[in-house]
């Protein structure tokens, strides 16, 4: 049944610029939640190494700065844990691993037939095919 999925999109222009759209879409959505769990574990290091608004929470909305700090702590790791877990489940429930994996298989040939025109007679001979 593969071979005629194969064949369909390898015959049918629609079909495949479909198929195009919708891995696209896969691969954005992989890049987002891994940049989303990426930007809570910066600020999670922010708010490590730096006091979080301390004027603003004593002095404007009157709340004790620890409890503003364990508050932004908190929301640190509840969004970074929702971000890890987004990130499993779209790697899971996508096929965006393994076309990811067969466009770098791709480039990386692209590269070496590229980097092949350009060596020597000389070299060429002596490479074992």
């Amino acid at each position: 049944m593969r071979k005629d999925y194969e064949n369909h999109f390898a015959e049918c222009a629609f079909c495949r610029a479909r198929q195009k759209f919708h891995r696209g879409l896969d691969v954005s959505l992989a890049i987002l939640t891994s940049l989303s769990a990426l930007f809570f574990l910066f600020a999670l290091s922010v708010l490590r190494h730096i006091k979080p608004l301390e004027h603003v929470a004593f002095n404007i909305l009157g709340l004790d700065i620890s409890s503003t700090y364990t508050m932004l702590v908190s929301a640190g790791i509840a969004g970074l844990c929702f971000s890890v877990l987004a990130l499993a489940l779209v790697l899971t429930a996508t096929p965006a691993p393994s076309y990811l994996s067969g466009l770098a298989v791709e480039r990386a040939k692209l590269i070496e037939e590229r980097i092949e025109e350009r060596l020597p007679a000389a070299i060429k001979s002596l490479r074992l095919r």
